[in-house]
């Protein structure tokens, strides 16, 4: 690096300290990625930018990885740690072709693998995204294009606080040489390449472009499955079409989101918040999976379990820190009332009536409503077990949206989709009490403004949040095995209900759900939970109870249920203090020492956390 690149970098730096606030994703890219810190590292950028290269190098540095300023030692020689795959563009034109140099940087290096077998350096796309806005339809696309001086101060100002740097997985320069050669064409397709990565990288932070509200549903009722179903609503109810399309309308608006990325940060900032003030930490796992799927193009369909209404707000939040886009999701049509309804629809949600029977045109309407979520490419998220488990356990799935997910894929989607089992955990949920009184017969409160006031004031430490990923289920797989034909019913119109399909979509939710249940999270709070309820009188010595939890333990991690559940990582003391510190067992001394009991009222509470794992200690013979 020249001594005038050296003083610019160190010019920049002072203002951007105080302007740029990064993120980085993942938050541990050597263990996520699997890096090797002791083999040369090249970081890989797409697009020649001073500003990109400093941000980068805070965000790298602080991750344990090397500086990408300070060049690398290779066998004697010393090369710059960095290269980008295009030029810097000009106030004047764009030019998208990658700089000589780097082209010159990737042919030596490979060059230098054909001369020595063990080399192995590594090369780490990373990506500076200023902010995360997706475009509007049909406008043009700065993002995919490097930005000129002017454009990325502008982007400094306005989005240095929303900076997130993507670092992706290795690409190894040894299998790269193996596997397609040495020669300089090699160099010019890592380019090519890398530029389609990393759209694909801002694709899947920001999502698909939004479209104008009154578009989409001009757009809609264009659609020959909604006009026959108005065509049938004026015939059955003797209206005017004129009047028939209105209430179509009027059907698209109640169900639509309408989302808002400026509503997405201010709501990230009070999430924030608020998880600060209820919960100890929450705990993710296997989401680097995910991460990937996106990467890779997927149209990912969510299916949590339903635990609470914090799920909505829980899972959103973690995609957007886990560096992907909020999902668009199916909410009961109880939760549109105001002011919660525009401020979730605004995050994506869309709403959904509890039944369709007997309204065609409102199904019809929900139908492609749905398909054109998936065509476009948005994540979609919806709770298959239709409500809230009152238990603890998982409820039976409802088919309704995985059959609507499945006749969206017969409409000819031209890329893969797979449904993400989630598996969401509490230490505490805040409506469990509310759901013991249900169970013992009282009628279930209708959700509106009064009640969401009242649940806020009830707001307090909650101990810990879990949100683990499970074994996802790519759907074109699933169905070439369960329904090797399925392809030849492909109907663009949407009409298509083949024979085979209410048995696959069956089989298909058992999968699910058994993969949301291997995902489980087992934390102090269920397993002393388990362990009292288990015991005599509903009590145990603090001794004894550390002792039945050390069993539980050494169960769960000597015999895995599974890859994806996940066993706390304290000692059983430990986790027993935590449970106790959560203020819900009755704490006795006596002769022998502490006692540790539910009363009668905790002891009904206390199934719903044990229901939560019992599975996994389920002995199967």
């Amino acid at each position: 690096m020249s001594s005038g690149q050296s003083l610019l970098h160190s010019l920049f730096k002072l203002p951007m300290s105080v302007l740029v606030k990064g993120t980085t994703i993942p938050t541990n890219p050597i263990d996520d990625h699997g890096i090797d810190v002791k083999k040369p590292i090249i970081y890989a950028l797409p697009f020649r930018s001073n500003v990109d290269l400093i941000t980068l190098q805070k965000q790298v540095i602080k991750a344990g990885l090397p500086d990408p300023l300070e060049p690398v030692e290779i066998n004697g020689k010393s090369f710059n740690r960095f290269v980008f795959t295009s030029s810097r563009a000009t106030i004047m034109e764009n030019d998208s072709d990658a700089p000589s140099e780097s082209i010159a940087l990737f042919s030596e290096l490979l060059h230098l693998h054909n001369l020595d077998s063990e080399l192995d350096v590594q090369v780490i796309p990373t990506t500076v995204l200023w902010g995360r806005k997706p475009g509007k339809e049909e406008r043009h696309k700065p993002y995919l294009q490097a930005m000129n001086g002017p454009q990325k101060l502008k982007s400094l100002l306005l989005s240095g606080r929303d900076c997130l740097v993507r670092v992706s997985p290795v690409v190894s320069l040894r299998y790269m040489a193996d596997s397609h050669g040495t020669d300089s064409t090699i160099a010019h397709k890592l380019a090519r390449v890398a530029r389609i990565h990393f759209s694909r990288q801002k694709l899947a932070a920001s999502g698909p472009d939004l479209p104008n509200r009154e578009v989409l549903f001009s757009r809609l009722m264009k659609s020959k499955a909604i006009e026959k179903a108005i065509a049938d609503e004026s015939s059955s109810k003797n209206i005017s079409i004129e009047k028939a399309r209105k209430e179509a309308h009027a059907i698209m608006d109640e169900v639509a989101a309408d989302f808002s990325y400026s509503l997405i940060k201010s709501g990230d900032r009070v999430l924030g918040w608020l998880w600060n003030r209820i919960y100890q930490g929450l705990n993710i796992n296997n989401a680097a999976v995910v991460r990937k799927l996106a990467q890779d193009g997927h149209e990912i369909v969510y299916v949590p379990c339903h635990r609470s209404h914090m799920d909505y707000l829980l899972l959103s939040y973690v995609l957007y820190h886990e560096g992907m886009v909020p999902p668009h999701i199916a909410a009961g049509i109880n939760l549109n009332f105001f002011p919660a309804g525009p401020i979730f629809r605004r995050g994506g949600a869309f709403f959904i009536r509890r039944s369709f029977k007997g309204n065609k045109l409102y199904s019809t309407i929900f139908r492609e409503y749905l398909a054109e979520l998936f065509a476009k490419g948005y994540s979609v998220e919806y709770f298959s077990e239709g409500g809230r488990s009152r238990t603890g356990r998982l409820l039976q799935a409802k088919t309704g949206m995985l059959a609507m997910t499945i006749q969206a894929m017969l409409r000819g989607l031209n890329r893969p989709v797979t449904l993400v089992p989630v598996y969401i955990g509490y230490e505490h949920v805040m409506e469990v009490g509310t759901y013991a009184k249900e169970l013992r017969g009282k009628r279930k409160e209708k959700e509106n403004a009064s009640l969401v006031l009242r649940t806020i004031r009830k707001l307090r430490n909650f101990g810990q949040g879990y949100v683990n990923f499970g074994e996802p289920i790519p759907l074109n797989h699933f169905l070439n095995e369960k329904a090797p034909e399925w392809t030849q019913d492909i109907d663009p119109m949407g009409t298509s209900k083949p024979q085979w399909l209410n048995p696959v979509v069956n089989e298909l939710a058992s999968k699910m759900m058994t993969h949301i249940n291997d995902a489980a999270a087992a934390n102090a709070l269920t397993l002393s939970a388990t362990a009292l309820l288990a015991s005599r009188q509903r009590a145990l010595s603090k001794d004894n109870l550390i002792g039945q939890i050390e069993c539980y333990l050494k169960l769960l991690r000597n015999v895995p249920y599974s890859e994806t559940y996940t066993c706390p990582t304290q000692s059983a003391e430990q986790l027993v203090e935590h449970a106790i510190s959560l203020d819900k067992f009755v704490i006795e001394s006596d002769s022998m020492g502490e006692v540790v009991s539910l009363d009668r009222n905790q002891s009904i509470l206390m199934t719903y956390y044990r229901n939560n794992i019992i599975h996994l200690l389920a002995l199967l013979h």
